[in-house]
C-alpha cells in the first residue's frame, strides 16, 4: 500500500466521521435516541482511530537509530492495534451498555425527524468515505478477494479503514431500523435493540482487527510470491548455486529483511564469492524493491546440513538438485 493511498483514505474517513459525530450528538440531544448517542460515540471513536493511524504513519518515518537499528516501521502496526482496542471499548462495549439501558428503561423517541435526518445524512457521507477506501484498496489488492486482502495486507491502514467504514454503514442502517421500529410501534425497546446490534457488530470488527494486527506485530514473512522471487534472484547458477535456507521478516509495511545461507562452490576464491554476494543482493533489490535489509551467508553445500536446517523452513526452500 502506498503511503499516499492510505493517507487519502484515512483523511476522507476522518472528515466524514467528524461531521457525522456532530450531527449525531445534536440529534441525540433533541430526540433522546440511544441509538443516536451510541452512533455519535462510535463516530468519535472512529475519528480518534483515524488520528491514531495518521500519527502512526508519521512516527514510522523516523530515521533508524543505534537503539532501533531497523527503524520504526512497526509503529504503524502498533497504532493499528490500538485502533482495535479503541473500537472494542469506546465503540462496541459502550454501545452494548447503552442498548441494555435502553431495553431496561425504554422511552419513546422524541423529535423523530432529527435522528432520521441525521442517519440519512450519515449514510450518504459514510458511503463516500467507504467508496474512497474501496478505490484505494483496489489499487493494491490485485487478484486477492476482500477477505484475503484484509488477512494478508502488510500495511494496516486500508484494512482498518475498510472495516471501520463497513461497520459504520451497517451500524447506521441498524440504527435507522431501530429508530424506525420504535417510531412505528411506539416501543422504545426497539431503539435499544438496534443499539445492541451496533455494539455486537463493532465488537466483532474490533476482534478481527486485533487478530490481524497482532500477527503483524509478531512479525510476518514476505508474501509467497515475493519469497519465490528472492530465491530465484539469489542464485546465479555459477558462484551461488542454490539457497540452503532463508528467512524473511517485515520490519514495516514497506521494508523487508532478508537473511539467507547460500551455497557456493568449494574452490571459489574469497574475492569471487564476495562479488557474487554483492551481485545477489542487487538482484534481490531489483526483484523485490522493499527488500532493503539483506544478510547473506555463503557456505559450502552439504546435503545433511541442508536437510536439518530446512526442517523448520517454510515450504519452498530450495537446495541443489542431486
Amino acid at each position: 500500500m502506498s503511503a499516499s493511498g492510505g493517507t487519502k483514505a484515512i483523511v476522507a474517513a476522518l472528515g466524514a466521521n467528524l461531521a457525522i459525530a456532530v450531527a449525531k450528538f445534536v440529534a441525540a440531544g433533541f430526540s433522546g435516541s440511544a441509538s443516536m448517542l451510541a452512533e455519535g460515540v462510535h463516530s468519535v471513536a472512529d475519528s480518534g482511530n483515524q488520528a491514531l493511524l495518521l500519527l502512526g504513519g508519521k512516527k514510522a518515518k523516523k530515521e533508524a537509530s543505534e537503539e532501533h537499528p531497523f527503524g520504526y516501521g512497526r509503529e504503524r502496526y502498533i497504532y493499528g492495534f490500538l485502533v482495535s482496542i479503541v473500537l472494542f471499548t469506546v465503540g462496541g462495549v459502550f454501545a452494548l451498555y447503552e442498548g441494555y439501558e435502553k431495553i431496561a428503561h425504554p422511552h419513546e423517541v422524541e423529535a423523530w425527524y432529527w435522528p432520521v435526518g441525521v442517519l440519512v445524512f450519515a449514510i450518504i457521507a459514510e458511503t463516500f468515505s467507504f467508496r474512497t477506501a474501496i478505490q484505494e484498496s483496489n489499487a493494491v489488492r490485485g487478484k486477492h478477494s476482500w477477505s484475503q486482502f484484509v488477512r494478508r495486507a502488510k500495511a494496516p491502514e486500508l484494512p482498518v479503514v475498510l472495516l471501520e467504514d463497513l461497520g459504520a454503514l451497517v451500524g447506521l442502517i441498524l440504527a435507522l431500523v431501530g429508530v424506525s421500529l420504535a417510531l412505528v410501534t411506539g416501543n422504545g425497546v426497539w431503539d435499544g435493540v438496534g443499539t445492541m446490534c451496533i455494539g455486537a457488530l463493532l465488537v466483532v470488527i474490533a476482534l478481527v482487527l486485533a487478530v490481524e494486527t497482532k500477527s503483524l506485530l509478531l512479525g510476518e514473512s514476505a508474501d509467497p510470491a515475493d519469497r519465490d522471487k528472492i530465491r530465484v534472484a539469489l542464485v546465479d547458477g555459477e558462484t551461488v548455486t542454490s539457497v540452503i535456507h532463508m528467512r524473511t521478516l517485515h520490519l514495516g509495511p514497506e521494508e523487508l529483511l532478508v537473511a539467507a545461507k547460500v551455497a557456493v562452490q568449494h574452490d571459489d576464491t574469497a574475492g569471487k564469492i564476495a562479488r557474487a554476494i554483492d551481485a545477489a543482493e542487487n538482484r534481490v533489490r531489483e526483484a523485490v524493491p522493499i527488500a532493503r535489509v539483506i544478510y547473506l551467508e555463503p557456505d559450502i553445500y552439504r546435503a545433511q546440513e541442508s536437510e536439518t536446517e530446512s526442517a523448520s523452513e517454510p515450504s519452498g526452500a530450495t537446495g541443489p538438485s542431486a
